[in-house]
């Protein structure tokens, strides 16, 4: 298969079908040994995480399915930690491996609180969640957009922002539910965005290593998060 790049997490290949197959690392974003979805750049490896975050990820596709919001998912393979899909474009240059990057916050911690904590507590919730963009650039440390940006730099319309969005939210609201019949709390998740025949679409993955979830007030690991929602 044709190497199409190397992302941080994940590798993607060319598939003989015209689709697309990603194949999982065990590599997480953090920062000196510490997990942290919010960073851009790997902190440690994890062993078996990637397998873990496919096995999340085709859990949530699959429910998405079912509440009729169209993603790029096709099939996934546990065993050899790959997931087939359907091609997307993805927003603004692919600078390592993609362009942007959409987190909803449920909760204020991580590096919002890092950037705003002068007006607002660690742990404070956000009500009806918060949607912020970040383009993918690691020498510019991944830099925040506002929608009214996306559309003057022509990376998107406005149109496809509020579908973008909405998407989010209404994503964010279905895992966070998931996780609460479960006793778990959502804090905040990091998705990716792509367009497939004009249509705005959810790509890459709904993955443990890419949520903040606290049990009790205390964080949940990625690989424990993926047994407690795996195996309940």
């Amino acid at each position: 298969m044709k190497k199409l790049y190397e992302g941080k997490t994940k590798d993607v290949f060319a598939l003989d079908n015209g689709n697309v197959l990603l194949k999982f690392k065990d590599d997480c974003t953090g920062k000196d040994g510490v997990f942290d979805p919010g960073e851009n750049s790997v902190g440690l490896t994890i062993e078996g995480i990637g397998r873990a975050n496919l096995e999340t990820s085709v859990y949530y596709f699959e429910m998405l399915k079912k509440a009729g919001i169209k993603t790029h998912y096709v099939s996934a393979n546990v065993q050899d930690a790959t997931m087939e899909v359907l091609p997307a474009e993805c927003f603004g240059k692919e600078l390592g491996g993609g362009g942007l990057e959409v987190i909803c916050r449920l909760v204020a911690t991580g590096s919002f609180i890092r950037r705003y904590g002068e007006y607002i507590k660690d742990g404070t919730p956000l009500e009806g969640g918060y949607v912020e963009c970040t383009f993918k650039n690691d020498a510019k440390g991944d830099p925040l957009v506002t929608g009214e940006g996306l559309v003057a730099l022509k990376v998107m319309t406005a149109e496809m922002f509020e579908s973008l969005k909405a998407q989010t939210l209404a994503i964010t609201k279905i895992v966070a539910d998931d996780l609460k019949t479960i006793g778990l709390d959502l804090w905040d998740i990091k998705f990716e965005f792509g367009y497939n025949n004009g249509e705005v679409i959810l790509i890459d993955e709904i993955a443990s290593g890419n949520m903040r979830v606290y049990k009790d007030g205390t964080i949940v690991s990625p690989v424990e998060l993926t047994k407690l929602i795996l195996n309940r």
